[in-house]
């Protein structure tokens, strides 16, 4: 796939400070190199002058870690925003819901995204089943995502790559394509 002549614009979802609190979230969080991926994934589409969008989740929660009177509510410092790439905020899983996301993509012509972020199971494949089903061609980085344990009927737990594994296999084919960062630099490099 020539993916940079499709102009390809990455979307980092919820790369927040507030993820990095483990017991919050039900702990044992897997890949924890999530953000320093995402963090070269940002810094190699700034290098080839390719669209950024970034989405903040804004919880209405107020105890929560995501909410704004939170520290967890700023971008994980290796993942800031630079001045002129867009920022979005968003209040539930989708940066589709209650954001100017789509229009945006549709002003610049977009057909295809890629998506980092957390976490996998919730605001990344809500995001990536969005996107598909606008039409969007979809790639999501399964090694810049990352997800907790989850608690599931009569209190068992799941491990956190039980979880991001499975909902990487629920998007596979049907909602997005799923690579490594590795195949996607090699993607970005082929021109």
């Amino acid at each position: 796939m020539n993916l940079r002549s499709q102009k390809p614009i990455l979307i980092c979802v919820d790369l927040q400070k507030g993820f990095l609190e483990e017991a919050y979230w039900g702990g044992n969080r897997n890949n924890k190199n999530a953000e320093e991926i995402s963090s070269l994934i940002i810094s190699k589409w700034r290098k080839i002058d390719e669209q950024i969008i970034h989405v903040r989740h804004s919880s209405t929660h107020p105890k929560s870690k995501l909410h704004k009177s939170s520290v967890g509510f700023e971008f994980h410092p290796s993942c800031l925003p630079a001045e002129n790439e867009i920022l979005l905020t968003k209040s539930v899983n989708s940066c589709f819901i209650g954001t100017p996301l789509k229009q945006i993509l549709d002003e610049k012509s977009c057909t295809t995204v890629v998506i980092i972020g957390l976490t996998t199971d919730h605001c990344v494949s809500t995001t990536t089943r969005m996107a598909a089903n606008y039409g969007y061609n979809t790639l999501v980085v399964s090694d810049a995502t990352a997800t907790f344990n989850k608690i599931g009927l009569m209190n068992k737990v799941y491990d956190s790559e039980l979880i991001h594994q499975t909902a990487l296999a629920s998007l596979k084919d049907e909602f997005a394509t799923i690579i490594s960062s590795d195949e996607l630099f090699e993607m970005l490099d082929r021109g």
